[in-house]
């Protein structure tokens, strides 16, 4: 759908888009980073979004992705709580990198404070930021929401727990096995239908984050990023509200601008 006010998010944007004259993959990955693959963008679709982490072994019996449609409270009050992670997609352009640069500097500046126990990873394959916003989601929740036993996530997650943000993302980036499930998850629509890859844009650049809720603080999780972002205080009953608080900022960053999708992982209720 268009969005209606400045508060509402297309759901319908097919993810990833280009925009010429704006930024390009280049950008999707983190500064500094060599970029040593691509892969083809995923679609900011709950539908798919679900299919992919149910069969890397996330219980979507209990917790699923579902549609955010609007930043306003009659929207947040749809969504079944609590949320435990928030994926949100917007554009990169001029006004965001200036943005990301100067909270960078303030946050060298002043400092914050960043939980030990956050799950974070950089970002070094092209086009992964949907996948890196869903490996964030459910890898803080590791510990509320099991992985089932024996599964593609418990392994990923009891492997990589230890390690550093840079280590995590050279681990994702020599990881056969999630390079052959991003591509049927990029490659396959919402019933489940092959789509031609050569009709998929791959020169894209809008940009998946995640928001999640680690011992009281809400936290923005972009591998794009030098570390973890500190939003402050923050509760699974407050996350959602709380996480698009941060978002409102985006988008008033970005006037006129339609191209954000957010969806939450919440309680799965039946149809």
């Amino acid at each position: 759908m268009a969005a209606v006010d400045d508060a509402a998010v297309d759901t319908a944007a097919a993810a990833e888009t280009p925009d010429d004259g704006a930024a390009t993959t280049d950008a999707s990955v983190a500064p500094g980073t060599k970029k040593t693959k691509q892969w083809f963008p995923l679609e900011s679709n709950p539908q798919i979004m679900n299919n992919f982490i149910e069969k890397m072994g996330f219980p979507v019996d209990s917790y699923r992705f579902t549609d955010v449609f609007s930043t306003e409270e009659w929207a947040l009050e749809m969504v079944p709580g609590p949320t435990l992670g928030v994926v949100f997609l917007y554009p990169i352009k001029e006004a965001t990198e200036e943005f990301r640069a100067a909270e960078k500097a303030r946050i060298e500046t002043e400092g914050q404070v960043v939980d030990e126990s956050v799950y974070y990873m950089k970002q070094t394959v092209g086009n992964a930021c949907g996948t890196v916003g869903i490996l964030h989601a459910c890898g803080n929740i590791a510990d509320r929401v099991a992985p089932k036993p024996g599964s593609y996530l418990e392994t990923f997650f009891s492997t990589t727990k230890s390690m550093s943000p840079d280590e995590i993302a050279e681990y994702l980036n020599n990881d056969d096995s999630m390079d052959e499930k991003h591509a049927e998850a990029s490659t396959t629509n919402e019933d489940g239908d092959a789509i031609d890859p050569s009709t998929i844009e791959t020169d894209v650049n809008t940009h998946f984050v995640c928001f999640t809720e680690v011992n009281g603080c809400i936290y923005e999780l972009d591998g794009r990023k030098a570390s973890p972002i500190n939003h402050g205080p923050s509760s699974p009953e407050s996350l959602l509200s709380d996480a698009c608080k941060v978002i409102k900022g985006f988008m008033e960053r970005d006037e006129g601008e339609h191209r954000f999708t957010i969806v939450a992982l919440a309680p799965a209720v039946e149809d």
